[in-house]
């Protein structure tokens, strides 16, 4: 199989674009909403193809994240999905570890908000700890229906973060985490 292909949304062809989007509406049966794809553009998107289509996709985009009073870049992992006759097959763990790379090179943390945290787990993700919270415009607002939920992928410069800091992440539309 060849490698995962790596391209900024710029980069990524209208083809593309529309496999990837169509590839998310499938696997998350409908319920993958318009402010879940604007999360998911905007940064580095990584992705198998096989036999010309797209088969699994994740991508990984700037945010800011608090952990007690250390302000981290972020890697945010967004949209990680493969098709359903490729699952099983390691196709996501290879987007995964490309992605993981990139956060590695770029970032202070990786993060994400798990659906199934064993494939995150078995990479080296790390469950988050602390109560969780978002930077809302009227103000810090716990958001403690996400806490276990959110995954952190620590790199170099955060070897030793303590996980039972509280986390907090900048304002969005639609889901915060």
């Amino acid at each position: 199989m060849s490698a995962p292909v790596v391209a900024s949304t710029d980069e990524l062809t209208r083809d593309e674009v529309g496999q990837i989007r169509r590839l998310l509406d499938d696997a998350f049966g409908g319920a993958f909403s318009d402010d879940d794809w604007h999360h998911s553009i905007g940064g580095l998107h990584v992705f198998v193809r096989l036999d010309g289509k797209v088969i699994s996709h994740g991508s990984v985009v700037a945010r800011r994240l608090d952990a007690g009073a250390h302000r981290l870049s972020t890697g945010y992992v967004e949209a990680v999905a493969t098709r359903a006759d490729a699952r099983g097959r390691g196709n996501a763990s290879r987007v995964l570890r490309r992605l993981a790379e990139q956060i590695q090179t770029d970032f202070d943390l990786g993060a994400l908000s798990a659906d199934v945290p064993e494939l995150y787990a078995a990479l080296g993700w790390e469950t988050w700890r602390g109560p969780t919270y978002v930077d809302a415009p009227g103000g810090r607002r716990r958001t403690a229906g996400d806490d276990g939920g959110v995954m952190v992928l620590r790199t170099t410069r955060t070897a030793t973060l303590d996980l039972d800091l509280d986390l907090t992440c900048d304002w969005r539309v639609g889901d915060v985490w």
